[in-house]
């Protein structure tokens, strides 16, 4: 594939980009079958002539950088992202119960579980409620308290105190980082004392990943491997939070993504 004119490969990441809203460089690396160096000579004069933004190892459109942050990371990974969610969907059966938290991979899952029916749904995402609400005959409870503007989530002692109510057969987490030392993070407090709570409510603990997330540290633990039962993500972990995972008993899931072209 290296052999590829460069003139071809520079309209076809410009047509990935344009579907996907953002790219991982390691993403483009992949699905071209070159290295991480050649298609970083790739995407720089897209990043020179502006047609293109560089961010945090990934390239945007520039007219993606005016969206909400939520938006944004939606699009980030976004087919990894629907393919773990859609592995775990797999798993629910119709008149489950779930607990999501707030996320762009629990949205996904959220989009996954449409072909669901009589799901009982706790959550602390609006995205999430607005998405499973009145459909399916559903039953959907929206945690009260503190709304973020970038999320769109609620958090504070109304929405830890609401869900700690339920009794469900799975708690469903979308995390910012998984570290051998740390276990399953997370940057901001309120999202970890919700999460926390919510682990306590469900049967089943979940964490729904993409492999961007392993090696990340975060502010707050969220949850130790002996607290998750079930990690679902699309790539073998690395070998020291692979025997962490072995050692808390998790059971690890690895969803196969055939292909970065997705429409949103």
């Amino acid at each position: 594939m290296d052999a590829l004119k460069p003139s071809k490969r520079h309209g076809e990441i410009l047509e990935l980009v344009r579907r996907q809203g953002t790219c991982e460089i390691a993403e483009l690396a992949r699905y071209f079958g070159v290295s991480l160096e050649t298609i970083r000579r790739d995407v720089k004069p897209l990043t020179h002539t502006g047609r293109l933004i560089r961010m945090h190892g990934a390239v945007s459109l520039p007219d993606r950088l005016g969206e909400a942050p939520f938006e944004r990371r939606m699009r980030e990974n976004a087919q990894a992202k629907q393919t773990i969610a859609a592995a775990f969907a797999r798993r629910v059966v119709d008149g489950d119960s779930l607990i999501l938290d707030t996320g762009t991979t629990t949205s996904y899952l959220a989009r996954a579980l449409l072909g669901r029916n009589e799901l009982t749904v706790i959550t602390n995402s609006s995205d999430i409620a607005r998405t499973m609400a009145t459909v399916n005959d559903n039953r959907v409870y929206m945690a009260g308290g503190e709304l973020r503007g970038d999320n769109g989530a609620a958090f504070g002692s109304s929405a830890i105190e609401f869900v700690s109510r339920f009794r469900v057969r799975y708690t469903v987490l979308s995390i910012g980082g998984i570290d051998a030392r740390g276990g399953f993070m997370d940057f901001e407090l309120a999202e970890r004392e919700f999460a926390h709570m919510a682990l306590r409510c469900g049967d089943v603990g979940v964490v729904i990943s993409d492999q961007s997330k392993f090696g990340r540290t975060g502010l707050v633990n969220v949850a130790g491997f002996d607290e998750i039962d079930l990690l679902v993500t699309d790539a073998r972990p690395p070998s020291k939070i692979a025997k962490a995972l072995e050692a808390g008993d998790v059971e690890v899931e690895i969803a196969e993504v055939r292909s970065v072209k997705t429409d949103l």
